[in-house]
């Protein structure tokens, strides 16, 4: 099979009619130093005298390779992240380019002592496969990473923990907080104020900052939740700076920077995802500005100037970024914006036309 396959890949090289990638190496002319070496790829495999030689194909080479891993009973993993950003300019790039590498994911399975580990999110995923994907049935082993509120408050915690002066100033002992998820909810309601809206149908704290950084989908990334820890702590220097009383008791942050923080992160999302990754939504995202955070497909109409089926249509794109969340009925939906928007977009709370949205006062 191997064989037959190789046959019939040299075949559709030959009709291509390119049989390598040629380099060379370049001489300053006043110098006489290289200043590049330029390699060649060859696309067609070796003849009997160039193995001889000493030169293989790159599927040759993976076996060599292999092989010796086996004999020193090692395995590598090599990592491939961020990928999102490597091609941030050009969806049409990203895609072509992830569908190459999952391809060559499949190849190299052959090989069982060199490993691929892709790490993807998932609306890009979903991109890559809405045109459909072949090859993705191929994939057997994969893994959906979610963050569960224990391991955002695990993070949390681990961050505060590594801070030398914090530890020796509230004698805690980093190993012995770490193994208890009890003992983290309690360091962590030590140090952060228990609510940041005061009521007995408020939020506590930490749920507070989960859902101000969770997109519609109800998923908290870790980058939101950092970026808003980072923005909490700038608020209070500033505040102290000003000559403000310290947080009370033993608190770090005092309840009045979480309002201040947020919109920066939600700019920063608004920003570096919506509008960075989905220019073409841009439009219809800043006809929203200063409106409310729950629209229908009425309103939406109207603001979007198309009509009421255009607009869901538009609008369905929106909840598959993760900016609407659908709710309502079928026949009659509603749109809503969750926390992490709002700020950015200056919306008004409440329901376009209407009361105010049902979970908005527990919020």
């Amino acid at each position: 099979m191997a064989g037959l396959l190789r046959s019939t890949q040299s075949f559709a090289r030959r009709l291509l009619g390119i049989t390598a990638l040629e380099g060379g190496l370049n001489i300053d002319a006043i110098t006489g130093l290289p200043t590049g070496v330029v390699g060649k790829i060859s696309l067609a495999e070796p003849s009997g005298e160039l193995r001889s030689a000493g030169i293989n194909s790159i599927d040759g080479m993976f076996e060599k390779l292999n092989k010796a891993l086996a004999e020193r009973k090692l395995t590598i993993w090599v990592l491939l992240d961020r990928l999102d950003v490597a091609f941030a300019d050009s969806h049409e790039l990203e895609a072509n380019a992830i569908r190459a590498l999952i391809r060559a994911y499949s190849d190299l399975n052959a090989f069982d002592r060199i490993s691929l580990k892709i790490f993807l999110r998932e609306d890009i995923w979903k991109r890559v496969t809405d045109a459909g994907f072949r090859e993705a049935s191929h994939i057997v082993r994969y893994e959906v990473m979610q963050w569960t509120a224990p391991m955002l408050l695990n993070l949390i915690m681990r961050r505060l923990l590594s801070n030398d002066v914090i530890c020796d100033e509230y004698g805690l002992d980093r190993d012995e907080i770490l193994s208890s998820a009890d003992r983290q909810k309690e360091v962590f309601d030590k140090v952060f104020p228990l609510q940041v809206d005061q009521g007995s149908r408020k939020a506590a704290t930490f749920d507070w900052m989960v859902g101000r950084c969770a997109d519609a989908s109800g998923n908290t990334a870790p980058r939101e939740l950092i970026h808003l820890l980072n923005c909490l702590r700038d608020e209070e220097i500033r505040r102290l700076e000003r000559g403000e009383n310290p947080a009370p008791d033993l608190q770090i942050f005092d309840r009045s920077v979480f309002k201040q923080a947020l919109p920066r992160v939600s700019e920063t999302r608004l920003n570096t995802y919506l509008f960075a990754e989905y220019p073409d939504e841009r439009p219809f995202l800043e006809k929203l500005r200063g409106e409310k955070t729950e629209q229908t497909p009425e309103s939406l109409s109207s603001i979007w100037g198309m009509t009421r089926d255009e607009a869901i249509t538009k609008a369905q794109v929106l909840v598959d970024l993760g900016f609407f969340q659908v709710r309502g009925t079928r026949l009659e939906p509603t749109y809503w914006v969750p926390f992490l928007y709002r700020d950015a977009l200056q919306l008004v709370q409440g329901r376009a036309g209407g009361s105010m949205s049902e979970d908005e006062e527990d919020a």
